[in-house]
């Protein structure tokens, strides 16, 4: 193999591995921001998980904290999208439920999926979600509504954060957008995560 040969093949594999680290660099980025909190990225919990976290505030003492809610859609969405309640005062530590609601005004079938974040970004690691409309996209006929709800909880480990200890309010913000893949005209209702809007809560 020439010396020539030997460079453009190098210059080949580096080509390749750049190509796959762009790829890899959206999941990546994402997996970094779950863990961390990193821009406002919410975490996950489990049932146990909120179980722990309540029995350690009660423990070691807590305070309320203002949750606000805030929603949006994208441009391109013909949705109505809004919060039940602008504002919840909530225990640090505690499970607490909110809902919002969604309305389909198109002519047809959408199916939406929802970004988040909550503001400040440093709060992103303490603020867990147990459920929530966000992890699954959500189909909705034309006409139609539902209540979304989503359980969590924050983690009482923000008290010993110096940064953000003193924080009086969490904003949670959500957008909807319009999934890549649309259902066929005459698809089945909203998915499981969403609560008819004509149900008690």
């Amino acid at each position: 193999m020439t010396a020539n040969t030997r460079t453009a093949a190098k210059a080949g594999l580096l080509a390749v591995a750049m190509l796959a680290l762009g790829f890899a660099s959206v999941p990546l980025y994402r997996i970094f921001c779950q863990v961390t909190g990193f821009g406002g990225t919410t975490q996950v919990a489990t049932e146990s998980d909120a179980y722990l976290a309540a029995q350690f505030a009660r423990s070691s003492g807590t305070r309320p904290i203002s949750i606000r809610f805030d929603a949006s859609t994208a441009r391109d969405l013909p949705w109505g999208f809004q919060p039940v309640k602008v504002t919840e005062t909530v225990q640090i530590g505690e499970r607490d439920l909110a809902f919002y609601t969604a309305r389909n005004d198109g002519d047809r079938p959408i199916t939406g999926v929802a970004s988040f974040n909550v503001s400040p970004a440093q709060a992103g690691q303490y603020f867990h979600k147990v459920q929530c409309f966000c992890f699954t996209e959500q189909t909705l006929q034309p006409g139609e509504e539902v209540r979304m709800p989503v359980l969590f909880f924050v983690d009482p480990a923000i008290l010993k954060d110096k940064n953000i200890a003193d924080i009086e309010q969490i904003t949670l913000s959500y957008t909807f957008h319009e999934a890549l893949e649309q259902p066929e005209s005459g698809a089945g209702p909203a998915q499981a995560a969403a609560v008819s809007a004509t149900q008690t809560s």
